[in-house]
């Protein structure tokens, strides 16, 4: 769609297609244009906002709804497009884009739960489900976020019995049953899930994590590594080169000493190469969540035990050497052993090994492309796991300390050889990333606690201490997390900092301090250009839904900010109070 203007003279709209012929612009490209524009508004509005690297200088941001009546005007235009969604694309985690996961619905979704709309939901597909029945997916998730949970079930089972190998269905039903801590009825409606779409992450992803909450490590392992990951595809979000000079207009009284980062650049060259050379935080998509399973399986039963485990269902380097010298030998599929689930091994011909993974455009240095692990920086035969390091990380709140290297390097205690799998290659390089960054964290809480004893002053700059609260929240150590954030903000002002603060005031229930973080992200949203965040619009809501819109707006009124930024909070507050308001349903209220 393009829109020219020409000075003096007319306006003119058209459209250009894939050809790039000039067509003219019909009122159903316009229909498209405005739902994408709401979609784009509501996906790319926090991109970048934690990472100046990201950000684009100079960009406005609005707020797309600010009514009922836009509210209106939006859920119309999805409706009558809503069967054309799948033409968007998806999400990276998706395979395949259909009726029920693409881009249209995934931002039908992240509408509601941001402003908490969930009547406005219902009602929508509730009309769409009666035109298609798979759609009962999509209206169940909104019924459990809306807090009609016992609706939800009906709606599930009533759609699963007409429709029972739809696998969004699948998964929405196992998701609820391992949720409220029924992980027996949860696992064999995964594993059916699976089997309806064997080619899609999500419900491999799905089977993993019940197995992690039934505590049955292994299969956890072998389901993960059965798991399809695909190519990373970021938005199509401009790079733009470093403009000369920047001269940006915002008078004197709406800037906020305390949240002005403007001489923020990053410091590549000052961060240390070892937390510059951190993968994990880099990971995306598929990759990204795998990764975070890995990392709740070490939360829950250390390092060590994970270790072990990956000894007892992958082969080793040295079972591989010995295995080669010798004739036959196979290994089964380890996508069967998943859904299988049998404690008992069933041996396999040659015919049934996991399959070496395709080559991956990936970086000479261990790091990733594309927001995927490298296969470069292994140096053992494809698919064949590590043996165990010497050094030892346990989760919780100990110090971990290194080991002694393992005891049985023949690994004579392992199980006979062709009842184990073969690790593909990109799980071998998560426990890779995962152990440096256990390492690094390690020698972090280490030096940091030498240096309390010593009551000396444990120094990093703004950005080593950004890393380092990422690392600590990836391997799941909050406080450790908070600390660091919190050390980063006391020299500038940090978004990404700041974010993190404002998680832990949230969990915590702590009402003041968590609008005091609130009341300076929207300052520093403001002192961008920006009037609109899904994220804090969310939490402003939550907040309000937690301490009354009162006692919110009477705490905002009494801080000490420029009126340009309490009237920008004022603009939250309201349009929260006035979405609860108007229309509540039962989820609503």
């Amino acid at each position: 769609m393009r829109v020219q203007v020409q000075i003096p003279g007319t306006v003119e709209s058209y459209c250009v297609d894939e050809r790039g012929n000039k067509l003219e612009a019909t009122e159903e490209h316009w229909l498209e244009t405005y739902l994408c524009s709401v979609l784009r508004a509501y996906s790319y509005a926090d991109n970048g906002s934690g990472d100046s690297i990201k950000r684009i200088i100079g960009v406005r941001r609005f707020n797309p709804v600010t009514s009922t009546e836009q509210e209106h005007k939006f859920l119309d235009a999805a409706e009558k497009l809503f069967f054309s969604g799948w033409q968007l694309g998806s999400d990276p985690e998706i395979q395949v884009p259909n009726l029920v996961s693409n881009h249209l619905t995934s931002g039908l979704l992240h509408y509601i739960k941001t402003t908490g709309r969930y009547a406005s939901g219902i009602n929508l597909f509730e009309k769409l489900r009666n035109r298609d029945p798979e759609i009962a997916s999509l209206l169940a998730k909104v019924y459990m976020a809306g807090d009609e949970e016992v609706k939800a079930v009906q709606l599930l089972h009533e759609a699963v019995e007409e429709l029972p190998m739809d696998y969004s269905l699948l998964d929405c039903q196992a998701e609820f049953c391992n949720r409220k801590g029924r992980s027996d009825l949860a696992l064999e409606i995964a594993k059916r899930s699976v089997v309806s779409a064997p080619s899609e992450f999500g419900t491999w992803a799905r089977l993993a994590e019940i197995y992690v909450t039934m505590e049955q490590w292994d299969m956890a392992l072998l389901t993960l590594n059965s798991c399809p990951m695909f190519t990373y595809q970021d938005k199509d979000a401009p790079r733009l080169p470093e403009p000369s000079r920047i001269s940006l207009l915002l008078a004197p009284e709406t800037l906020c000493d305390e949240i002005d980062d403007s001489g923020a650049a990053p410091e590549a060259d000052a961060v240390h190469p070892t937390l510059r050379r951190l993968a994990a935080g880099n990971y995306k998509g598929t990759f990204h969540k795998a990764y975070i399973l890995l990392t709740e399986v070490t939360k829950k039963i250390g390092w060590d035990h994970l270790l072990k485990i990956r000894s007892q269902v992958f082969v080793m380097e040295e079972e591989y050497r010995n295995e080669k010298q010798m004739p036959g030998g196979g290994s089964r599929n380890a996508s069967t052993t998943a859904l299988r689930g049998s404690d008992t091994p069933q041996p396999s011909g040659h015919g049934d090994a996991v399959e070496e993974d395709p080559p991956s455009s990936s970086g000479t240095d261990g790091t990733e492309v594309n927001g995927e692990p490298s296969l470069a920086s292994s140096h053992l035969d494809p698919d064949v796991s590590k043996p165990s390091s010497s050094v030892t990380v346990r989760s919780g709140a100990e110090t971990p300390q290194p080991q002694p290297p393992n005891s049985d390097p023949a690994h004579q205690a392992y199980t006979q050889f062709h009842h184990k799998r073969l690790c593909e290659r990109w799980l071998d390089n998560l426990f890779m990333v995962l152990y440096e960054d256990l390492r690094i964290y390690t020698i972090w809480r280490t030096e940091a606690s030498q240096y309390r004893q010593q009551q000396l002053a444990y120094k990093k700059n703004p950005e080593e201490w950004e890393i380092l609260g990422e690392l600590a929240e990836r391997l799941h150590h909050p406080d450790e997390a908070v600390e660091a954030w919190q050390n980063c903000l006391g020299i500038r002002f940090s978004p990404k900092a700041m974010r993190g603060v404002l998680g832990l005031y949230e969990r915590k229930g702590d009402g003041r301090n968590c609008l005091g973080a609130l009341i300076r992200l929207v300052a520093w949203q403001y002192r961008w250009y920006s009037e609109f965040s899904p994220d804090l619009l969310y939490a402003t809501r939550k907040l309000i839904e937690d301490e009354g819109a009162v006692k919110v707006r009477s705490i905002v009124q009494a801080t000490s900010l420029p009126q340009h930024i309490l009237d920008l909070t004022h603009q939250y507050t309201s349009l929260c109070a006035a979405f609860r308001s108007d229309g509540a349903g039962a989820g609503d209220a």
